[in-house]
């Protein structure tokens, strides 16, 4: 049976995942019209970060690593009433842990606010609203745990596209609630947390017809001693930190904002937002898409096509993220002033944000290589060495958030705020979050330097021909793409004081002619279609 093309699968997955990532900026743009960069954004930034934080280690982080690999296998090797049965002993496990991890959520909400947002603690009317959000959003972890059970079987039916829509209905159910339930609440940033909660509800509604097409649904039922149940348990536990040690990294550095001038959580979310597009749309569809493939060929012990595989996932993903890395560089300020600020978000507010756009920006390819080249341990069910890149990863990131803000402060503090000691003065200096997404972009290209080197000695794959030519071809693209985009910054160096209406046009001019250069280039340089087919 010819294998289904991977080039199919990443397409659908990710024109469904553009969609979501469009609307997510159009959502984001909504909150900083409606709420600007203020405490309260600050407080529903945190509040929400922590179940999803949680969402992305246990669902779509450890579980999914560890479910899918075991799903296929059965799916490849046993019968339909077996798959079935695994479906929906998975189901009953995974939402009885996590209803209880829910229910201590919403028991313990002060205590889990305390540990994660310390230097909120003096601010009594931010951390009561951070409570209150977390008791609204923690309940999204359950629901949006068990729509990864369900995305996860579609995927290894090669069913990328509906999956890749269920972030559209969040998106859509956070647009409402800011432009229409806020201004009816007394407390107008509780609308999002009502938001997300019922946005977690219809996003697993949304999944389930689609599992009844394949036989898959049927009610849950407890699993802990069922033998691929406990395998995929086994799968999970080093995953829990290995998969999502971005996730661990994100939420120290929350913890660490906490302690920064107020709007620094609130600057960072939104420098992510751009980020999303490279890394959403193409650099997790990738993983998503290889893993089944990965794991197919594992399955049938397939070298050569185990090698085919990832080689083509790591070089599509070079095709997207070293352009968008430049791009983000040059096009920060013109972003960042185009989509978010009016309303309550201020030049201020942009300043800020593009400083720390500018930064993460650079790690564009270490986030994305990371989401390609993890896959290849997993679909081996090999989960212990992406724990030992992570663990070094993690406290890398911790040692260069303390070093980074430091240096920062003694760069740009003057000598009043130098004198009220470190801790005081590093909430009244602006600007210190860039220093925690230059450590996040440090710890994450070593976490993927080390993942290739323990892969390459693994002996799993082997290096492809045309890699010389590939690397050339890049680099000819990017140059006249960065030169198309100097030009346009030096035509129109003013963002911020300029109607917003000219910054739409002269950001969209700036856009389409970077990316006629880059894949006019590409195309000139030899670059087919064909050479992204993947099977």
């Amino acid at each position: 049976m010819k294998s289904p093309s991977m080039l199919r699968g990443l397409l659908s997955f990710s024109s469904m995942t553009m969609v979501s990532r469009v609307l997510g900026l159009a959502r984001d743009v909504a909150m900083s019209h409606v709420f600007g960069a203020s405490a309260a954004t600050d407080a529903f930034v945190i509040a929400f970060r922590i179940p999803n934080f949680m969402r992305r280690m246990f669902a779509e982080g450890s579980f999914s690593t560890a479910f899918v690999p075991v799903f296929t296998e059965v799916k490849e090797t046993r019968s339909h009433a077996e798959l079935k049965e695994l479906t929906a002993r998975v189901a009953g496990t995974l939402g009885g842990v996590l209803l209880l991890i829910t229910a201590l959520g919403l028991i313990f909400a002060p205590q889990v606010a305390t540990v994660f947002a310390p230097g909120d603690i003096a601010q009594p009317h931010k951390f009561d609203l951070i409570i209150g959000l977390l008791r609204l959003t923690f309940p999204y972890l359950l629901f949006v745990s068990l729509t990864a059970l369900a995305g996860g079987a579609l995927n290894s039916f090669h069913r990328f596209g509906l999956p890749a829509m269920t972030p559209v209905i969040l998106n859509v159910c956070m647009i409402f609630g800011a432009l229409w339930l806020a201004p009816r609440l007394q407390v107008p940033i509780m609308a999002l947390g009502w938001a997300v909660l019922v946005a977690g509800v219809l996003q697993l509604l949304f999944l389930l017809p689609a599992l009844r097409g394949l036989d898959l649904l049927s009610l849950p039922r407890w699993g802990w001693r069922h033998p691929q149940v406990r395998r995929i348990m086994k799968l999970m536990v080093p995953t829990l930190f290995g998969a999502s040690v971005g996730q661990i990294n994100l939420l120290l550095d929350t913890v660490l904002i906490t302690l920064l001038v107020t709007g620094s959580q609130t600057w960072v979310y939104q420098s992510t937002r751009f980020l999303e597009l490279p890394l959403g749309v193409f650099g997790v569809a990738l993983g998503t898409v290889i893993l089944p493939a990965l794991s197919r060929h594992h399955v049938g012990t397939d070298r050569a096509g185990f090698s085919r595989a990832l080689d083509w996932g790591v070089r599509t993903t070079l095709l997207i993220a070293v352009p968008a890395m430049f791009a983000l560089l040059l096009l920060a300020e013109p972003l960042v002033s185009t989509f978010f600020q009016n309303g309550q978000y201020t030049v201020f507010d942009t300043h800020m944000t593009t400083l720390s756009t500018m930064a993460l920006s650079c790690g564009v390819p270490a986030y994305a290589l990371v989401k390609v080249v993890l896959p290849a341990f997993y679909s081996r069910q090999d989960t212990r060495t992406p724990v030992r890149a992570a663990l070094v990863s993690l406290v890398t990131n911790m040692l260069f958030n303390g070093l980074l803000v430091a240096l920062l402060f003694e760069l740009w503090a003057t000598p009043a705020q130098k004198q009220l000691g470190w801790l005081q003065g590093i909430a009244q200096v602006p600007g210190l979050h860039v220093g925690l997404a230059m450590a996040s972009v440090l710890s994450n290209y070593l976490q993927f330097a080390l993942l290739w080197r323990w892969l390459k000695r693994a002996g799993v794959y082997d290096h492809q021909p045309g890699w010389a030519r590939h690397w050339l071809r890049l680099a000819v693209s990017c140059a006249a793409m960065i030169v198309v985009l100097l030009a346009g910054r030096w035509l129109w160096p003013h963002w911020t004081v300029v109607p917003v209406f000219v910054r739409v046009w002269h950001l969209a001019v700036l856009v389409t002619a970077g990316g006629l250069a880059y894949v006019g280039t590409l195309f000139a340089c030899g670059f087919r279609l064909r050479d992204l087919r993947g099977n």
